[in-house]
């Protein structure tokens, strides 16, 4: 107790707080270091409340609305290896219906120097005129404004068929295009007597 004398009273109250063993006062497991049974059990019960990190799984993001998949399909366009027919619709049905003839097509020839004119008969009677010698056929270009002309040979005659017309059988005949005024690409008309056809693209 003599030691004890001129030691303040509050550092001997906290330091047998904080030592309890040394004042021997009986403090039972605690004062040993060991916490009681009831802190042990309150200390389990707060560590299964907690889940572990490593066990927890890992969020998944959600999938995106309209991702491609991998495996998925992609719609492609298809891409017809065929030539389009100039003369499908309205326009390909008025020269079969009133001149019997299809497969209009017009042609460079001879590095440009003629024009080639081709058509396939469907009704004989009414092709006739495209083929009748009276008509003399022409082909007019307005861009290169120009109207060519079947051109005659000697003992030939005119570069054309005239014989009478068979359905089935395409005919031609060829223009003159010297010095090459008409151009491939060149929206050109052709006309035989009463037989006209417009917007035929020179190829």
């Amino acid at each position: 107790m003599r030691a004890m004398i001129g030691i303040p009273l509050a550092n001997i109250i906290v330091a047998l707080f904080a030592h309890p063993a040394a004042t021997g006062g009986g403090m039972g497991p605690a004062a040993a270091g060991h916490p009681p049974a009831r802190c042990q059990a309150a200390a389990k019960t707060a560590a299964s409340a907690q889940p572990s990190e490593a066990a927890a799984p890992a969020p998944t993001a959600p999938a995106a609305t309209g991702a491609h998949k991998p495996g998925q399909a992609k719609h492609s366009v298809k891409v017809s290896p065929y030539r389009p027919d100039r003369f499908a619709g309205r326009a390909g049905s008025y020269y079969r219906l009133v001149w019997g003839v299809d497969s209009l097509a017009v042609k460079w020839g001879e590095s440009g120097e003629v024009i080639r004119f081709t058509y396939r008969v469907l009704d004989a009677d009414k092709a006739k005129v495209l083929n009748d010698k009276k008509n003399e056929p022409s082909l007019i270009d307005p861009q290169a404004g120009v109207k060519l002309v079947v051109p005659s040979l000697e003992n030939v005659g005119q570069l054309r068929q005239s014989t009478t017309p068979e359905n089935g059988k395409s005919y031609w005949m060829v223009f003159s295009n010297k010095g090459r005024p008409v151009k491939r690409g060149d929206h050109v008309a052709v006309v035989i007597g009463a037989f006209h056809a417009d917007g035929l693209v020179v190829d």
